[in-house]
């Protein structure tokens, strides 16, 4: 029988998926659940800083930094991702490169940023991801990072484990990886919810922080490397 090797499986289905993401990840990012993730990067890291895009996916949130005037690289572990990157036109500003999370292709603290939405939950090993991306960062350097709440649909990929199947999905809860981003020295800094059509601010806006959290699509962390 056959080992189960992750880096393969995960390198197939993002290979495989390719097309169909591509499709849909200008609208996420231009007006879905993805929108607002820029704007919120922006009010910490300035324009002109380095930002590593850290699984880019087709590359198109990578574009997106690079037209708001950061210095933005791309990296996935999909070589079929990285050439829809590619395909948008590297410059001085934009490049794309394959690289595996759990071992990023870059110097120690090489980028002032780094963006990583709903790509830790995608690695065998969430905490080996996350110590790449303090490695990479410069000092005072800010990691935001998006992770999957409790109400996202795709966390239904991690669930075939319990049958013993292999999959390729580690979800973990936003205040689970915020403790363990904690545990390894990053400095939280802000957070904000992306939620559902039928959560609205007025629900939640005397609830707890944990609570916040219960009812997301999606958190997103702003830490700082001291």
């Amino acid at each position: 029988m056959m080992k189960f090797n992750w880096h393969e499986a995960a390198q197939q289905k993002w290979d495989d998926n390719a097309d169909f993401w591509s499709q849909n990840s200008q609208e996420m990012w231009d007006n879905g659940s993805r929108s607002t993730i820029i704007p919120f990067f922006q009010k910490y890291i300035r324009s002109g800083e380095t930002v590593l895009d850290v699984g880019c996916g087709d590359g198109y949130g990578t574009y997106k930094l690079s037209k708001a005037g950061y210095k933005a690289c791309g990296v996935d572990l999909s070589e079929q991702m990285i050439e829809k990157g590619k395909s948008r036109g590297e410059h001085s500003n934009l490049s794309f490169i394959v690289g595996d999370l759990t071992s990023l292709p870059f110097q120690d603290g090489e980028f002032a940023s780094v963006l990583a939405v709903n790509s830790l939950e995608w690695t065998e090993a969430p905490l080996e991801a996350l110590q790449e991306i303090k490695r990479v960062l410069g000092k005072e350097g800010f990691a935001c990072i998006a992770i999957l709440g409790p109400t996202a649909k795709p966390r239904e990929n991690s669930y075939p484990r319990l049958y013993g199947k292999n999959v390729i999905c580690n979800t973990m809860m936003p205040w689970e990886f915020q403790k363990l981003a904690q545990e390894q020295g990053l400095y939280l800094v802000d957070g904000m919810g992306v939620y559902k059509r039928g959560v609205n601010e007025k629900m939640i806006g005397q609830l707890p922080l944990e609570l916040q959290q219960a009812l997301t699509f999606m958190w997103v962390f702003m830490f700082q490397k001291k």
